[in-house]
């Protein structure tokens, strides 16, 4: 074993990743989200130019889902089901999605798209959930009419968290200002979910399904999940 290898099992993982990492991490979490979402929009990865700060080895770019609709529900059906989809599946309510409760839109209502980054932080050094909404004339939805679309859990994690919150800030790489997660908390609570499972780092495993997991834990924030066979090929690849 080399000395690089030999430290790197004697020093704890710290729940952060590189931008290499996450590059690949990335990889791995568009083509299972592809693999186990077939109907709905792919995660893309947008490749940007670096900047001239960066070193060149760097890889600079995100993952984007545009166009996700929320879906809203008939006025005598419950408030607190609510879902996000595709544009081709908020016409269609019998398939199985992997959002909150899928429903029919309601022609009397307003559908309101959202799209969603996925961007690597080099301050923190984890990956960073950006999200804008607006309505179907590109209007700008604010903050309080997005917490409306919310589901219920939502609310009450974003209330007792100590781990996120949303703020506004400019988008990286598009100058314009979007609504993240904040990341402060990020790299402990990853750290936490592989307590006691060390031992995965030493092929890559944690770094290659980082995503994986974050996304399992932040996507529920805003009305996201992931599909169970997903994440079922974590535990199994892990076993």
């Amino acid at each position: 074993m080399d000395l690089k290898g030999a430290v790197k099992e004697i020093i704890p993982w710290d729940g952060t990743l590189s931008s290499t990492d996450f590059l690949l991490s990335a990889r791995t979490f568009s083509e299972k989200w592809k693999m186990f979402n077939p109907s709905f929009p792919p995660w893309h990865w947008i490749p940007c130019s670096k900047h001239h700060l960066v070193a060149s080895h760097k890889v600079e770019g995100y993952l984007s889902l545009d166009n996700m609709c929320h879906i809203k529900k008939s006025c005598e059906e419950e408030e607190s089901n609510r879902s996000l989809t595709s544009k081709e599946e908020s016409n269609n309510s019998q398939r199985e999605e992997p959002f909150d409760c899928g429903t029919l839109v309601c022609p009397e209502h307003e559908v309101n798209h959202y799209d969603f980054h996925i961007i690597y932080s080099s301050s923190y050094r984890v990956p960073v959930l950006y999200f804008r909404s607006y309505h179907s004339d590109g209007q700008l939805l604010p903050l309080n009419e997005i917490e409306k679309d919310l589901p219920g859990h939502s609310a009450k994690i974003l209330s007792e968290s100590k781990w996120t919150f949303i703020t506004h800030e400019e988008h990286p790489y598009l100058n314009r200002p979007w609504y993240k997660l904040h990341p402060c908390g990020t790299s402990e609570w990853m750290k936490l979910l592989y307590e006691g499972d060390s031992s995965l780092n030493r092929n890559g495993f944690i770094i290659e399904h980082y995503l994986v997991s974050w996304f399992s834990v932040i996507g529920q924030v805003v009305g996201l999940k992931i599909p169970l066979e997903m994440l079922d090929t974590v535990v199994s690849n892990a076993s």
